[in-house]
């Protein structure tokens, strides 16, 4: 009995091993099918926001330390939110590339595009700046843009990041590679719930002397590497001018954490109203 139930379920088992109905219908040639390997798992980490519910406020809406007329950075400050409804100011920081196009104020019609750097991001209010570099046929070239300038058609980030200083006038002195880019650059996509990349690169500079004492401690550059530039009796003028009890000066530096975040509800209202 116990031979005859082994028989039994061994050719069972053999009649769905070879005479698979599925088996058969993938394979009508006689040949086993081709191992197809499955879709690779998309991973998306939900903590992480994503870039439209990343909070950016630009630092020219933060009104500057002792400001003695509230009213006329809140006046300013309609003025901009205004500005933003119509043109798209979008998230940008030191460092990123950028590509900014204007109208020619001398020739109807007529536009024009310049691709650049930002090296440095300053001002508040209506008044803020940023700048733009680029070396075009072997000349630096520098163009400061008012952010709300009405001559300004389109803000358009070609690749978004920053880096380790907020003001990178030094590339100025640095080697041109740094400040080169293609008029025709295509945008570096960056996902949607992926952080801001912090460029971390030590440019490399030309020979001194510089434009400025970029070795000195006042300018807290982190982005360039002095071993390689001073030799000892510099080096010991920049440990003479150090100044390390100013980092533990608590009035020195400018609390914006609740002003920010009264100013980010206050614009955000207004935007989404708009939408």
């Amino acid at each position: 009995m116990a031979a005859a139930c082994r028989q039994f379920w061994e050719t069972r088992g053999a009649y769905r091993r070879y005479f698979s109905v599925s088996a058969f219908l993938r394979c009508q040639d006689g040949q086993p099918p081709k191992f197809k390997p499955p879709p690779k798992p998309v991973i998306i980490d939900e903590s992480k926001p994503l870039a439209a519910d990343r909070r950016f406020l630009g630092s020219e809406f933060i009104p500057p330390r002792g400001r003695k007329n509230p009213l006329l950075f809140y006046l300013q400050r309609r003025d901009m939110i205004q500005r933003k409804k119509v043109l798209n100011i979008p998230e940008f920081y030191v460092g990123s590339i950028l590509s900014v196009t204007t109208a020619d104020p001398y020739a109807h019609g007529k536009k024009s595009t310049f691709v650049g750097i930002c090296i440095q991001y300053s001002g508040n209010g209506l008044g803020a700046t940023f700048k733009l570099r680029n070396i075009i046929e072997g000349q630096g070239v520098e163009i400061c843009f008012e952010i709300y300038n009405p001559l300004i058609q389109e803000i358009k980030v070609l690749k978004l990041e920053k880096w380790l200083d907020g003001n990178l006038t030094y590339l100025r002195d640095a080697l041109p590679e740094y400040s080169t880019f293609d008029m025709d650059m295509a945008p570096v996509p960056l996902a949607a719930n992926e952080e801001v990349p912090v460029n971390k690169t030590k440019v490399k500079m030309k020979p001194r002397p510089w434009s400025a004492r970029w070795e000195h401690p006042r300018f807290r550059i982190q982005g360039i590497n002095f071993d390689f530039y001073l030799n000892e009796k510099d080096k010991e003028k920049v440990e003479a001018a150090q100044k390390p009890w100013l980092e533990f000066d608590m009035m020195r530096e400018y609390d914006t954490s609740e002003i920010k975040e009264k100013i980010w509800e206050e614009v955000n209202a207004e935007l989404k109203n708009q939408s």
